[in-house]
């Protein structure tokens, strides 16, 4: 994934972060999804019609569709105030290709987004269960992950890569410090933050109140 691309990544995964903890207003947050959606369609467009054939360059380019699939639905969804559960099952199929480009990603020698893909794969598993599973007492346990991976998995790397200095970690310790950072914080934030559906005396389930998971 090109450095500029992800920089966008983590802007728009701290931003839609932002709203399902309830800091903005859904519709102010589509503009932005538009735009980085479109960015990542256009650009591995590109980059496949001048691959020449050159199957490694295909698979390298081919998961910048999932992000921009992604965004793009989720502006359609605030700007049409569409039902999010189409979103939410397109988000498990993310999820499970993640863990592939995982597995590619640490057979190819880069244990840092072999642990990078893990870490979306996690969060478009979140967002399956929060928009296609109505698990609303994620809602902010969900904004939260997505608000930190947008800095740990986008910011800092596009500009570790942009300035040359990712090098100067080994990589094998940075992916350990990522894993170790992502059980560490979002176990914690778990249990601070989820908040499961409790029952009524009469032996409904109820759900406590949460932001807006309608995208």
């Amino acid at each position: 994934m090109g450095a500029v691309g992800l920089l966008y990544v983590g802007a728009i995964l701290f931003l839609n972060g932002a709203m399902l903890l309830g800091w903005i207003d859904g519709k102010s947050a589509a503009p932005l999804n538009v735009f980085v959606g479109f960015l990542q369609v256009v650009t591995p467009t590109y980059l496949i019609i001048n691959a020449d054939g050159d199957a490694t360059k295909i698979l390298a380019a081919s998961g910048l569709y999932l992000f921009g699939f992604t965004y793009l639905y989720v502006g359609w969804n605030l700007l049409a105030d569409l039902d999010g559960s189409g979103l939410g099952m397109f988000s498990l199929f993310v999820a499970v290709a993640a863990v592939v480009y995982s597995v590619i990603s640490f057979q190819a020698g880069d244990p840092v987004f072999g642990v990078i893909w893990l870490y979306w794969s996690f969060l478009w598993l979140l967002f399956f269960l929060l928009l296609a599973r109505r698990r609303d007492g994620l809602g902010r346990y969900t904004g939260a992950v997505a608000a930190i991976e947008g800095w740990v998995t986008g910011a800092l790397p596009a500009f570790l890569l942009l300035t040359g200095h990712l090098t100067f970690i080994p990589a094998n310790t940075f992916a350990i410090i990522l894993g170790v950072f992502a059980i560490v914080v979002f176990g914690a934030l778990f249990f601070g933050m989820h908040r499961p559906t409790t029952v009524s005396a009469a032996g409904t389930p109820v759900r406590p109140p949460t932001v807006s998971t309608q995208h």
